[in-house]
């Protein structure tokens, strides 16, 4: 939810004319502010359930906690992100109602993978000028994945910054808060051997390596309306195509049957598909993730062809299809998979963990400072 900038206009009288605004003057439009909330508070209202407290505009968001009574040892979760360089890509096109689901992808999926609930979300939007409609576009799409994701949008704001952002400029930042059993947190000290990794199939790019994408079309030479055959839409298009939501799925799959066997998940955004499996693994684990499982989403293709390199190359910086991990006792692998899949989400075994082979010289091991497993990409994607 977006507020107006925070700070007052300062109204000075003009001797024998209309009163000015001083801040308007220098570039900060309040009324504009006030617009933008005016059109974006259905959109917002609609994530609200009864532990939301107090309506749009007030200075904190409220939500009632005592929701979390009925836990037996609640643990808070919490997450932060943005969207990165893939704004750049929606500027260019206009396109400003996906750029919100893409955050809420970045920050709420990074709660459910640890088992939690998502409560909570507030947002941040930094601009070079307040545009109401495209303001309320961005928070509409925001507001429409945290109603998808169960999480309530219950406080934001945005700042006009002139002078530092050029007009139509913006950024997107966001948090959000979940809760969790402590028995049902999931994480590395759960995986065992013989656990199957199971990979979630992406729905594109996601929310990373768009320094590297952005970098390659410019290379090419190509617009951003340039129609993409093997995508079958305009590379545009391809590119601003919305991180998938797994918050939903993941949930309903570790309240259903085969909830127990599940032990981790790893959420693939930067560092790619080695690092962030390898995040979830405990320290002298192994996990050989077998290419010729998957054939990688179009795109990704299309793109490392543009930029005359193999796939391989950008294992560490692209999802190449997969979006997140689940690491699950291999008793329910199949069954969790069929589940999954059912519901939308093409799911398939792409590994196996294994314990006390030690690491090799191509292993990548844990990262953003997790000591934990080792992963390696072996053999060749499906064609």
């Amino acid at each position: 939810m977006v507020q107006p900038p925070s700070s007052h206009s300062a109204v000075v009288g003009r001797a024998g004319g209309a009163p000015v605004d001083r801040y308007a003057a220098a570039g900060v439009d309040t009324a504009a502010g006030d617009t933008a909330v005016e059109l974006m508070k259905r959109s917002v209202a609609a994530t609200h359930g009864p532990q939301v407290l107090g309506g749009v505009g007030g200075f904190a968001g409220l939500w009632d906690a005592s929701a979390l009574t009925g836990f037996r040892r609640p643990i808070l979760a919490t997450s932060t992100d943005g969207v990165g360089t893939k704004i750049a890509i929606a500027q260019a096109l206009g396109k400003h109602d996906t750029i919100g689901q893409d955050l809420v992808g970045m920050v709420v999926d990074d709660i459910v993978v640890v088992g939690a609930t998502p409560l909570f979300m507030t947002d941040y939007i930094a601009c070079g000028r307040v545009v109401p409609e495209r303001i309320a576009a961005i928070v509409d799409g925001i507001a429409r994945a945290c109603a998808e994701t169960g999480t309530a949008l219950i406080g934001g704001e945005t700042a006009e910054h002139p002078d530092l952002m050029a007009p139509d400029d913006y950024d997107v930042a966001g948090a959000a808060v979940g809760a969790v059993e402590a028995d049902r947190l999931l994480g590395a000290d759960r995986v065992r051997h013989g656990d199957v990794v199971l990979a979630l199939a992406s729905s594109g790019l996601h929310s990373n390596g768009y320094s590297l994408v952005r970098r390659i079309v410019r290379d090419a030479g190509l617009r951003l309306d340039t129609h993409i055959e093997e995508c079958g839409t305009s590379l545009g298009d391809a590119l601003l195509e919305p991180t998938r939501l797994y918050t939903a799925p993941l949930l309903e799959l570790l309240a259903g049957a085969y909830g127990e066997g599940v032990h981790a998940f790893g959420h693939v955004t930067g560092g790619g598909l080695a690092a962030n499996l390898a995040r979830v693994l405990p320290k002298g684990a192994r996990v050989d993730l077998d290419r010729s499982t998957w054939t990688p989403t179009p795109v990704f293709q299309v793109l490392a062809d543009l930029g005359g390199f193999p796939l391989a190359d950008v294992e560490g910086a692209w999802n190449l299809g997969i979006g997140v991990f689940a690491v699950v006792d291999q008793t329910v692998a199949a069954q969790a998979a069929e589940a999954l899949t059912a519901g939308g989400i093409r799911t398939w075994q792409a590994g196996v963990v294994l314990t006390g082979l030690g690491s090799e010289v191509d292993d990548v091991q844990g990262a953003k400072g997790v000591d934990g497993g080792a992963v390696r990409l072996v053999g060749a994607y499906a064609a």
